[in-house]
C-alpha cells in the first residue's frame, strides 16, 4: 500500500472520530470517559488498516 493511500485512510478516519465523539459525549451526558474509550478503539481500527 503506498504512502498516499495510508494517509488517506487515517484522514477519512477523522471525520468518524469527530463526529461520533461529539456523538458520544451528548448521549453519555457531557462525560468525556467514553469518548476516550471510542477514540482508542477507532485509532487501533485505523492503525490495523493501516499497517495490514
Amino acid at each position: 500500500m503506498s504512502i498516499p493511500r495510508k494517509l488517506s485512510i487515517l484522514v477519512v478516519f477523522g471525520v468518524p472520530a469527530i463526529v461520533g465523539g461529539g456523538i458520544f459525549y451528548w448521549l453519555f451526558g457531557g462525560s468525556y470517559h467514553p469518548v476516550i474509550v471510542y477514540e482508542v478503539l477507532l485509532a487501533f481500527v485505523a492503525g490495523s488498516l493501516v499497517t495490514g
